[in-house]
């Protein structure tokens, strides 16, 4: 009864809780671990698991986060080159490559001062958060990441200049000296 309630429930969602499965039986730690056993369930990360196998569901497990980097690049459709998804937090967790399913992902943490620009998109049956494009540019500059001549070029094609020149104005002076540099404005 509990097990069949467990899956109506949290079947719909992208990612729960072991605190959430708490408050429906006292056996939530058995119940999980039998699930994981046979493979009804996935582990994301410490107490947060999944019934989906899609790695994009991994971002739930680290909310507020939303997906930047090469994985906007990939989602914008401006690079065809599979990426390991990038999540960006500005919560406190270990940072780096994890692994959900054989597949890698990355997390990078932000200071809360710089988290924002991102905006929610319809990703199969979920919703997921991406950065913006013009977020994408800060957030490779940020991050201190490379990005080709030629998807630069995309990217600049579908940003937003007055949505740029705002969101510059939250950012450090290396950032905004860097897109000056690139003769935006």
């Amino acid at each position: 009864m509990i097990l069949s309630t467990l899956r109506k429930k949290y079947e719909k969602k992208a990612v729960f809780s072991i605190w959430e499965v708490r408050k429906h039986t006292k056996y939530a730690y058995q119940l999980i671990h039998y699930l994981l056993k046979k493979k009804e369930i996935f582990r994301i990360t410490k107490g947060y698991y999944t019934f989906h196998k899609d790695i994009m569901v991994v971002g739930e497990a680290y909310f507020p986060y939303y997906y930047g980097l090469y994985e906007a690049l990939s989602l914008f459709h401006i690079t065809e080159q599979q990426t390991n998804p990038i999540l960006i937090t500005p919560r406190k967790v270990r940072t780096g490559t994890r692994i959900f399913l054989d597949r890698n992902y990355v997390i990078k943490r932000i200071k809360r001062s710089m988290f924002f620009g991102f905006r929610t998109i319809k990703y199969y049956d979920f919703y997921i958060y991406i950065s913006s494009p013009e977020k994408t540019l800060i957030d490779f500059i940020y991050f201190k990441q490379h990005i080709k001549e030629n998807e630069l070029n995309k990217l600049l094609e579908i940003i937003d200049m007055k949505k740029l020149s705002n969101y510059l104005k939250r950012c450090p002076t290396f950032v905004k000296k860097h897109i000056k540099s690139l003769t935006l404005f």
